[in-house]
């Protein structure tokens, strides 16, 4: 889940609006990052959303990260004179008053659409969507946000693969625009368009891709940071001048080698190795040398505050 492209974006605007189309009620399961900020953006425009993680404490901290958020966002607009404070706090009064927290999947059994957003873990994800199909109402559209695994699998292990989607948002899902929509060989016409129409909704760009791995975002940024660092591991430019050319030269506001920092760089080794397993014969998915040094001892980027560079919070301090 890459989330380098909010750089380019402010922060939307959070609005009231009525909410229409086949959708009433979304459930979200997962309260991390991308999960609560999937439940907040529909929150904001008008769903009732029930959110569900099996870990109560995380349960806990993503509603409290979307009550701050929606906070946050519409005290900018008081500052900016958009809001007086009275409608700014009905505003938080009627988005969070949309928002419940579940204690069990079961409590899923009435939504139109449950999105997941849980751990990056194939055999987990399966498993969950297993349970969820013999639980929720037969005419629930399941969703998966996957940005690592192939959807089919999932709507496979659903029992429901033809009311099943692939909604891949990008983080942080608040500011972000983009989502990718994977539609599976079984996904119905009329459950593909209510999804999509649910994503216009709430005010995000869908664009529409097949199961392949990556996607169209990570199948392209994934290859471009791994030949970043295979000019390392030949020696062919330093680190601090690859980025250099592709800030200056290409246009892009995080050259690739700062960008895996940032992502994280375990997670771009597991991506990669998990695209050579399953496809080994594919050129474009191999894992640089430099890459695999850095995560096997420990420096992982940003989070670690140690990668290719030195890090302080989410600003990069030069070459570690």
């Amino acid at each position: 889940v890459f989330f380098f492209f909010f750089f380019f974006f402010r922060m939307m605007k959070a609005s009231v609006i009525v909410c229409g189309g086949k959708f009433q009620h979304i459930g979200v399961v997962g309260m991390g990052l991308m999960g609560h900020g999937i439940a907040q953006a529909a929150a904001e425009y008008g769903f009732k959303v029930t959110a569900f993680d099996n870990d109560q404490a995380q349960l806990k901290k993503g509603m409290e990260a979307i009550n701050t958020s929606v906070k946050k966002s519409l005290a900018k607009q008081v500052a900016a004179g958009k809001l007086s404070p009275q409608q700014s706090n009905q505003q938080v009064e009627e988005i969070l008053g949309r928002l419940q927290s579940a204690p069990e999947v079961k409590d899923f059994k009435d939504c139109d659409l449950v999105v997941e957003a849980i751990i990056e873990d194939l055999e987990i994800k399966k498993k969950f969507f297993a349970n969820l199909g013999k639980t929720v109402n037969p005419n629930c559209i399941f969703a998966s946000n996957t940005s690592s695994f192939p959807i089919t699998q999932l709507g496979e292990a659903s029992g429901r693969p033809n009311n099943f989607v692939g909604v891949h948002f990008f983080n942080p899902v608040q500011v972000m625009k983009l989502v990718e929509l994977i539609r599976l060989p079984q996904t119905d016409d009329a459950s593909f368009t209510a999804v999509e129409d649910w994503i216009k909704t709430i005010n995000k760009v869908p664009v529409t891709c097949g199961d392949t791995p990556g996607f169209v975002v990570n199948r392209l940024l994934v290859p471009y940071i791994g030949q970043a660092l295979f000019m390392l591991d030949r020696g062919d430019a330093t680190i601090e001048d690859i980025d250099k050319a592709m800030m200056y030269g290409a246009g892009m506001r995080m050259g690739p080698v700062t960008l895996a920092d940032y992502v994280g760089l375990d997670t771009c080794l597991r991506i990669l190795q998990g695209w050579i397993g399953a496809h080994p014969d594919e050129p474009a998915f191999a894992v640089p040398k430099c890459l695999e040094a850095k995560v096997a001892e420990g420096s992982l980027g940003r989070k670690s505050g140690r990668g290719f560079y030195l890090w302080d919070g989410d600003k990069p301090k030069g070459v570690a």
